[in-house]
């Protein structure tokens, strides 16, 4: 129904909200133009200090209309324009052509301008040689975009939301047409626009020209492809070696993730709580930690390796540093995430479908292979594919353990940190790392191809999953067993090692390391953080609570589009808000520093990267969990409220997210965790004022300084088990007791 067949007094009603928003929106400007700063502020906008430097007159911190109004910055004044443009809109209505135009023209055209004049002029005036021939010398120059710039920005977003819907887009809903304009916004900002600005990168020499053999050189080199070590005592090219190390990983860790879910589900096993519970607890532990510990266990001086050479007289050796000894860190590490998509999916298979295969005499393993294992095909994919990107990305362990074995996520972090400083080769491993991912992505959506996989009709069945065939069950036991006994063994180590003084040479009890990370001392102003490790903590505690609240509503109001909403496109914005799930960490990394280092966006050193990087990197589970939550509540939810006069927001916000707290805590606890535990991504993009606990870790490891490095990492971990478990608390609070409708 369209605002023209609508009786008048709905029509009024509809015009004057119309109105009232245009009204909002004008006010926002504003306050934009004349109150927040325009270019982003050296010191940080939040800390205030530029309030009392020259505020605002002082071209550093002037607002928009200052800057105009002293003559500087004048390529800035059509925004301006742009702005007040909905002005004119105010006595028209909505279902009137020319309402639609207005708000259209105001919206693209700022946005537009904006983005024309930012990329057009950089802090050395024109970008491009062209335009300087063209108008000459600019004599001025501009820095990046500060909150002024951001909440006019999104203002523009809104006039295009209004004035699309106002054509009738998606229902009309002003909401929903202006929650897929920020989406498409933000993924195109925050994840193409960084890729594209990498491949640029890759093309790009010192001297800012662009030469496709520059790439070529770089992308195809021998220490890249190298096959030498087919034929002789050498390294194969990091490709290779990266390719290796993902698809054995990969492999393994589905393995064992479909082990670990046939335990808990098919075999009658007890104690399934304590087994998952352990499953999961490497899931919050910085995954460089595991390498760590099996340094001190393998390590020449490592606690295994002593006890064999005192015993059967052997010669310790490096054994451990290399391939065997990253493949059994990524192993343990990143098992217990193809145990949870797994389990989920051994679940699911139907006992009906088996205990029919059974009626129809064929035995548990004639059953276990015709009916169930075809049945978990997606959910072996999926494990297999995380596997592989997850080790692919990895930077922690490769650095710990790597020796002599060099993979591509090490590679690109020696070409920009190290001495050669080479982005673009920095460029043309991070593509070779996407195009793996990519199409490790894209094999796994083709081999599954269009097929039915849905045993589940929704229906109680009544029926209980038969148990294992017992020639399976006993090496599934055999395994687990094993695997529990290592896990242990390894967060004992973990334990243990923060409390030597010097692993294998001195193994003196102390809490030096803990004093050293985390004292605490009194003065005459108070409390003194006096440990190392806190400046490095607290940042690290603030950007996860930052992060995980923003991914996990930018998730959700993603799924509730894609759930609950039709339009145009559909697919294609569902791949791009999922494209992170594919792109390493590493390449994040790369990709921001490139993108973010210059102007119109010049977020590198501060803390809002970071925040930023946590959020796109992360968002895909976020909009996973909704989507899977959301498919279980019925349309008529949202019907119902409709027919009671609530728009789209009003739905969303009263009626569909109550129900989704379950979805909530899942995307908020994943999001926390990741930015507590992150290193292959945030590796590039910290600084001296925003340093993360995983970066300071990997420092004092590089140091030698094992002990402080293992205390800091236990702290975290019982960080994040108080953190995780006071969001349950409060998340899911009142949920337990409700009765269940329908």
């Amino acid at each position: 129904m369209t605002d023209a067949t609508l009786q008048p007094p709905f029509r009024a009603a509809a015009g004057a909200n119309s109105n009232r928003m245009i009204m909002v929106l004008l006010g926002v400007a504003l306050v934009a133009a004349l109150a927040l700063p325009w270019y982003v502020i050296e010191d940080g906008f939040w800390s205030g200090e530029w309030l009392l430097d020259g505020y605002p007159l002082d071209s550093s911190y002037a607002p928009l209309i200052f800057l105009i109004a002293q003559g500087q910055k004048l390529w800035l004044a059509p925004l301006i324009g742009f702005a007040a443009l909905p002005l004119l809109a105010l006595r028209r209505h909505r279902s009137e052509p020319v309402y639609a135009k207005l708000l259209l023209t105001a919206g693209i055209g700022g946005l537009g301008w904006l983005a024309l004049q930012g990329f057009s002029i950089g802090i050395r005036g024109w970008q491009f040689g062209a335009l300087e021939a063209a108008f000459g010398p600019l004599g001025d120059r501009q820095f990046g975009l500060g909150y002024g710039a951001l909440l006019i920005s999104a203002v523009f977003v809104v006039y295009i939301g209004m004035g699309m819907a106002a054509r009738g887009a998606v229902g009309g809903d002003v909401f929903v047409v202006s929650a897929i304009g920020f989406v498409i916004a933000l993924v195109g900002i925050f994840i193409f626009f960084p890729i594209l600005q990498m491949l640029q990168g890759a093309v790009r020499a010192e001297d800012g020209a662009y030469s496709l053999s520059i790439f070529t050189d770089k992308f195809f080199h021998r220490n890249i492809w190298g096959l030498g070590c087919l034929s002789a005592n050498v390294s194969c090219g990091v490709a290779w070696n990266s390719l290796l190390l993902g698809v054995v990983v990969g492999g393994a860790t589905t393995a064992l993730g479909l082990v670990f879910a046939l335990v808990a589900t098919r075999s009658g096993f007890r104690y399934g709580r304590i087994l998952r519970a352990l499953t999961v607890l490497p899931i919050i532990t910085p995954p460089f930690v595991i390498g760590l510990a099996i340094i001190l266990l393998f390590g020449l001086s490592g606690t295994v390796t002593q006890f064999a050479a005192d015993l059967f007289g052997l010669t310790p050796t490096r054994w451990v540093y290399g391939l065997p000894g990253i493949v059994m860190a990524q192993m343990l590490a990143y098992t217990p995430i193809a145990f949870l998509v797994l389990i989920g999916v051994v679940e699911g298979v139907s006992p009906a479908m088996e205990e029919a295969a059974q009626t129809l005499r064929a035995d548990r393993w004639t059953t276990f292979r015709t009916i169930t294992w075809p049945l978990m095909r997606p959910g072996l994919a999926n494990a297999f594919l995380l596997g592989f990107i997850e080790s692919m990305a990895d930077f922690g362990n490769p650095l710990v353990l790597g020796g002599n074995y060099n993979v591509l996520s090490t590679e690109i972090f020696f070409s920009i940190v190290g001495a050669q400083n080479d982005q673009a080769r920095a460029a043309a491993l991070a593509i070779v790392l996407l195009v793996f991912t990519l199409g490790a992505f894209f094999a796994q959506r083709r081999w599954l191809g269009n097929k039915s996989y849905a045993g589940n009709t929704g229906k109680g069945d009544g029926c209980a999953h038969p148990q294992m065939p017992r020639r399976l069950k006993v090496p599934v036991y055999a395994i687990a067993a094993f695997w529990c006994f290592m896990t242990l063994v390894i967060y004992g180590m973990i334990i243990y090692g923060g409390f030597v003084e010097l692993w294998g040479l001195n193994n003196t009890l102390t809490v030096r390391h803990y004093s050293d990370a985390f004292g605490v001392g009194w003065n005459a102003g108070g409390l003194v953080w006096r440990g190392s490790a806190w400046d490095s903590f607290w940042t690290t505690l603030q950007i996860a609570a930052i992060a995980a609240p923003l991914t996990a509503m930018l998730g959700l109001v993603t799924a509730y589009l894609l759930v609950r909403q039709k339009f145009a496109g559909k697919d294609a914005f569902e791949f791009g808000t999922m494209l992170s799930f594919a792109i390493p960490g590493t390449v994040i990394g790369v990709s921001y520093i490139l993108a973010f280092n210059v102007p119109p966006i010049e977020l590198t050193a501060t803390g809002a990267i970071l925040v930023l990087c946590f959020i796109f990197r992360n968002m895909p589970v976020g909009v996973r969990a909704g989507i899977a939550s959301m498919a279980q509540l019925d349309k008529s939810l949202d019907e119902a409220s409709a027919t009671l006069g609530a728009n789209a927001w009003q739905t969303f916000s009263k009626v569909i997210l109550p129900l989704l707290r379950p979805a909530i805590l899942a995307a908020v606890v994943y999001s926390f965790v990741r930015a507590m535990t992150a290193i292959s991504a945030v590796i590039f993009l910290v600084s001296a004022e925003y340093n993360m606990a995983t970066s300071y870790i990997i420092g004092r490891v590089e140091n030698n300084d094992y002990g402080l490095a293992i205390a800091y990492s236990t702290v975290l971990i019982f960080v994040m088990l108080a953190v995780v478990a006071a969001l349950q608390l409060l998340i899911l609070k009142g949920t337990k007791g409700r009765p269940r409708r329908a």
